[in-house]
């Protein structure tokens, strides 16, 4: 992840403090149930989540057809594909994806907030949500790119696109080179949530 982007740890540590205090409150305010902060998290960690989108990628990867008809008409792709319940909700409406290819790399930001597919790629991370990457990535992407580890070449072309309330994005990386061998499993281990914003690529597997 670029530097700009990173944070310090007692961030994290201020935001969980400030977390338990406000669950403690609703839960005694009978807002929230004792238990319910720990179901939502059981739900972003076995149910909706990265491992689901690298899933739908090394599917397209696999197979050509499946690959165009998720670019054609992403949720009804994705409603082929065996998934839990509610993979339509919790921020995963009207999901929408874009493949890279040789001639054009694409990156996904929010220039409003967070607007993000959870159900295919988790929460959002911290910096996917910061003010400086929401407008760099709109007005230099190739510079973020860069910082991110990810150099464009000049003749390849840059698409940015938006997410909302209405449309939520995410990329079907390139596969990469020398993973002819490996199973559509395998392929999945290989596709990290970032490759999926388009901010990193998948390595080979000999890499």
């Amino acid at each position: 992840m670029s530097a700009l982007f990173e944070y310090d740890d007692d961030r994290e540590t201020a935001s969980a403090a400030k977390v338990r205090a406000l669950e403690a409150l609703l839960i005694e305010k009978g807002v929230l149930g004792s238990d319910s902060v720990d179901t939502v998290l059981s739900h972003f960690e076995t149910v909706a989540g990265p491992f689901n989108g690298a899933r739908i990628v090394a599917r397209a990867w696999v197979d050509p057809a499946f690959k165009q008809r998720l670019l054609d008409d992403t949720p009804k792709a994705i409603a082929e594909l065996n998934f839990p319940l509610g993979m339509d909700g919790a921020e995963g409406e009207h999901m929408k994806a874009v493949a890279n290819t040789p001639e054009t790399h694409n990156l996904i930001i929010c220039t409003l907030c967070s607007c993000y597919p959870w159900p295919v790629l988790g929460l959002p991370p911290y910096w996917y949500k910061d003010p400086v990457f929401r407008s760099r990535g709109v007005r230099e992407p190739r510079a973020v790119l860069k910082e991110f580890g990810v150099p464009i070449a000049p003749e390849k072309e840059v698409k940015v696109w938006d997410s909302s309330a209405q449309i939520r994005w995410f990329v079907v990386p390139e596969r990469p080179a020398d993973s002819e061998h490996l199973s559509q499993e395998e392929l999945a281990e290989l596709i990290t949530p970032e490759a999926m914003m388009g901010v990193a690529l998948v390595p080979s597997p000999k890499a």
